[in-house]
Formats: structure tokens, sequence, C-alpha cells
């Protein structure tokens, strides 16, 4: 009785999971900035964007804004460009994180985000 409890640990040990996890990679064009994670306050605009099912874009940012700090509270995906749609596969963030983006200053960039698992 005790070889069999003891084969099928074994057996349970050595099959792989069904499942597989995700990793999130982006590509970026332009090497590293010379930034500090810092900016000067008060900022120019605030604005929130709802995390749905749905792409939903922000408004254009202010033409002076050259950086852009993004805080969730949930589990989403992101987007930037002049007119983003995000995907499940875009930048995922997870909930309570934040990031900060240099924006090209002048371009009407906008930020799309979706709820992501």
């Amino acid at each position: 009785m005790f070889r069999k409890i003891l084969a099928t640990i074994a057996l349970l040990l050595c099959v792989s999971p069904t499942w597989a996890a995700t990793l999130y990679v982006e590509e970026f064009t332009q090497p590293l900035a010379t930034y500090y994670q810092a900016a000067t306050m008060p900022g120019l605009v605030h604005q929130t964007v709802a995390i749905t099912g749905a792409s939903v874009q922000s408004a254009a940012f202010n033409v002076g804004t050259v950086l852009i700090r993004v805080e969730t509270d949930a589990i989403c995906s992101i987007e930037i460009s002049l007119n983003p749609t995000a995907a499940t596969t875009t930048m995922r963030m997870a909930a309570g994180q934040t990031e900060y983006f240099v924006v090209p200053a002048g371009a009407a960039f906008k930020i799309a985000v979706i709820a992501n698992t």
C-alpha cells in the first residue's frame, strides 16, 4: 500500500501543469532617458479613465506634458499613442502599480486602458 502511495506521489510530481504563465514584454525604440522619477508639482492636468472590459481612451494630454504618472487600482493593460487601443496583450499593470512614462510634448498623445487578469 505504501509503495502505491509513493508511486502516485511520484507520478503527480512528474506531471507538468496544464496552465501556463504569461510574460508581458514591451519594446521601446528609444533608450532610457536621464530623468528623475519625480515631477514638478503641481501637475498640469489630473484625469481618470474607467477600467472596463473594453478599451477606453483618456483625453489628449496637454501640449506641455512630457512626463505622465500612471497608477492603477485594478489589473489592467495600457497603450499610449496618438490613437491608442488597449488590449489584454499590451503592457500589463498590476493592481496598485505606479509607472512613469516620457511622452513627446505637443503630440496630443492619449492613454487607453482595458481590464486584464
